[in-house]
């Protein structure tokens, strides 16, 4: 399993192309039961989120939705192991983070699908089952607004993003946090469930990084 793991964090960590190329050049790899406690989540982390209460992935493939904006799904995934649920974490357009850079609670950042590069996204139509605000994948490399932004709030005293702290996502434009529960698509394979925004704070908005490969903190800040 250790051999397998750091295998793909390699292979990860050679194919993104758009990593700045001054950054450090050595990884951390870390799976979901390693020590997690002082493992910081930095800009250039290629990571999953797990859904607190649900355990299921944070989850998109290049399937649109049937209703609501016609964008890329976003749903939760049950499956641990499946390469759909990898997120890259950028930051906010303009700002002048690097990669490696520590995040602070409060900070805008952006999720970019990492096989599809687009961004997790929000927006006021209505997600497919709830009728809660709609959560999708939009834009590429060279499209992004402020539908991506999404402001990290650790729950608890932590300042900086770790991989064992429970943090909320709350969408800039919209307001709703980052959301899931057991309610499933019954037209998707896999048991897949809905992620949505909701605009209000509630046990099932709490996610936690999960497995990923956790770059090392920049130290020349």
């Amino acid at each position: 399993m250790a051999v397998s793991f750091l295998a793909l964090a390699l292979f990860l960590f050679l194919t993104l192309d758009s990593f700045d190329q001054s950054s450090p050049s050595s990884v951390n790899a870390v799976s979901s039961s390693s020590s997690n406690q002082d493992v910081q989540i930095t800009y250039g982390t290629i990571l999953k989120l797990m859904h607190e209460k649900t355990k299921f992935r944070l989850h998109s493939h290049d399937v649109p939705y049937g209703s609501g904006s016609g964008q890329q799904s976003v749903t939760g995934f049950p499956n641990v192991d499946d390469s759909n649920s990898y997120w890259i974490v950028r930051s906010a357009l303009g700002t002048s983070a690097k990669q490696g850079d520590p995040i602070k609670s409060g900070t805008i950042i952006r999720l970019q699908h990492m096989r599809t590069r687009k961004w997790l996204h929000s927006h006021l139509h209505a997600s497919p089952i709830s009728g809660n605000l709609e959560v999708s994948c939009f834009g590429g490399d060279g499209e992004s607004d402020t539908g991506d932004y999404w402001r990290l709030m650790i729950e608890g005293s932590g300042k900086t993003w770790k991989q064992d702290q429970r943090v909320r996502l709350q969408h800039v434009d919209t307001g709703g946090y980052l959301h899931s529960h057991d309610k499933k698509y019954q037209r998707i394979a896999g048991g897949q469930q809905e992620v949505c925004g909701v605009r209000d704070k509630r046990p099932d908005n709490i996610w936690l990084a999960a497995e990923g490969v956790y770059l090392p903190v920049n130290e020349n800040k």
